[in-house]
């Protein structure tokens, strides 16, 4: 079989997933196309309000992808086309689920924070840990994205305009993007830089086809197979890719993006289109980077060489500028700058939110925004003078672990439907086992045990958390509360 066709037969398997498994996963949920939104009954001109569709699935889409779907795969392709079966797979079965279910929960709970979300489904000791999970996880993620991008403008603009420049631009835009209402910045500029993502993916797939490269070219896969590991410093396959490819198959910052949208929806017949599809759209996205890695570079070897020289924004510059030329340079300026910053400022908006849910303080009022917004900011300068490379590897873990909770929470929420909870508890099963088992191998970042006793007790841990699962089943059924009047506090 010729290696472009694993290429579209991958991108079928996602949008054949999209028009058929998102609507089981619709009628897990069963909407009410009838009931209020909370953008109907809770409009308040600046967080609840209502948007086209069309508007809202594209600032979605550009919520959760930032620089995810680009980065992750491209070090994620190291290990090979396996990389591609999880970015469908884990997306189909896992990441799309894990979006849908949080946006449409959020939704039937006032459109309130995924923490309080949690708490309605698994209790007041899980909601307690997640605020304060989801609020590191939001600020990490802000810090991330605003430290990568004013590192590459200052190396692409005078010296004057240097690091320290850079940081306090992109702060004062965070700042303004947390406080405006919604529409101001982000329903204006988003569904273009949305545009700009999709258009820069599709253009690398097709200059990959129009220049004749060889799909899938590298040595290792003609011989050992499309599932060989072919990390060249032999890292495990498991649970190490699982992590490292989060945006564009399964991650939880997503979650935390999701209750934005949830309160400019104007009906739940959006949601399959807006949670699902965003996230199918990310992982086409994701599929494609995954596969120019793999296929514009002659081996893993000099695949990695060129991350180790410059992260894989220097494989995003030399991609695209040797694809499309001219064109392809601004493409990879917009893609490596602008996305991780559109990220950054909805993961702050995002726990403003979040504070104001657990505080009560309404955000109608400029004054509550600001006497929020501002000891994030503080917090948000003061991390920025940890190592980048610390920064992102809890954040890679802690993305994950946040997706899993969300995952048995989603689980829980079906059970209490009387629906068919499996499709969401195996999902959040094997979750279990890949974060408990990474955290515990992880030299830097975790508990440093060799990998055999790691799998061990991440599987352990896994089938003990459905243990628990089942046998609360019984609990999920009688305390669960399927949804709350839109304004009522959690």
């Amino acid at each position: 079989m010729p290696p472009l066709v694993y290429f579209f037969i991958a991108l079928a398997c996602l949008l054949a997933g999209y028009f058929v498994y998102s609507r089981i996963v619709e009628r897990l949920f069963v909407p009410n196309f009838n009931r209020p939104t909370p953008a109907n009954s809770m409009y308040d001109g600046v967080d609840y309000l209502k948007l086209p569709t069309w508007k809202v699935f594209l600032i979605q889409l550009l919520n959760i992808a930032g620089v995810g779907p680009v980065f992750g795969p491209i070090m994620g392709a190291l290990y090979g086309p396996a990389a591609l079966f999880w970015i469908v797979i884990g997306s189909l079965v896992a990441g799309a689920v894990h979006d849908y279910f949080s946006g449409m929960m959020s939704l039937r709970y006032a459109g309130q924070s995924i923490p309080d979300v949690v708490g309605f489904t698994l209790g007041k000791g899980f909601k307690q840990f997640m605020r304060g999970f989801s609020l590191l996880l939001l600020v990490l993620v802000g810090v991330v994205f605003v430290t990568a991008p004013a590192t590459m403008l200052a190396g692409l603009t005078p010296d004057w305009m240097n690091l320290t420049f850079w940081l306090g631009i992109i702060f004062l835009y965070y700042f303004l993007a947390t406080i405006l209402p919604i529409d101001v910045i982000i329903g204006r500029l988003y569904p273009i830089f949305a545009l700009v993502l999709i258009i820069m993916a599709m253009g690398i797939s097709v200059g990959l086809m129009v220049k004749g490269y060889t799909f899938y070219n590298w040595e290792g896969i003609r011989t050992e197979g499309i599932f060989a590991n072919l990390h060249p410093a032999g890292l495990p396959m498991w649970p190490l890719m699982f992590i490292t490819i989060a945006c564009g198959a399964l991650s939880g910052f997503h979650a935390t993006q999701s209750p934005l949208m949830s309160r400019c929806l104007i009906s739940e017949r959006d949601g399959r289109f807006v949670f699902y599809g965003a996230m199918i759209a990310e992982s086409v996205i994701a599929l494609i980077w995954a596969t120019a890695a793999m296929t514009y570079f002659g081996s893993p070897v000099e695949l990695d060489a060129m991350i180790k020289a410059g992260t894989a924004s220097m494989v995003v510059n030399e991609v695209s500028i040797g694809l499309l030329g001219s064109v392809g340079g601004v493409l990879a300026i917009l893609g490596v700058v602008v996305l991780p910053i559109t990220s950054g400022d909805t993961a702050f908006r995002a726990a403003r939110l979040l504070v104001s849910d657990f505080t009560g303080l309404e955000q109608k009022s400029i004054r509550n925004r600001l006497f929020i917004a501002l000891p994030l900011f503080a917090l948000g300068v003061v991390l920025c003078n940890i190592d980048f490379a610390v920064i992102w590897r809890y954040f890679g873990w802690s993305n994950q672990t946040l997706a899993t909770v969300v995952l048995w929470a989603a689980a829980a929420y079906v059970v209490k439907r009387g629906t068919n909870h499996w499709i969401v508890t195996v999902p959040a099963v094997f979750m279990t086992a890949t974060c408990i088992t990474y955290i515990c191998v992880e030299s830097q970042l975790g508990f440093g045990l060799p990998f055999n006793v790691s799998a061990g007790i991440g599987i352990g841990a896994a089938l003990a958390s459905l243990a628990w699962f089942l046998a609360s089943t019984k609990r999920f059924k009688e305390k669960i509360i399927l949804e709350i009047p839109v304004g009522a506090a959690s």
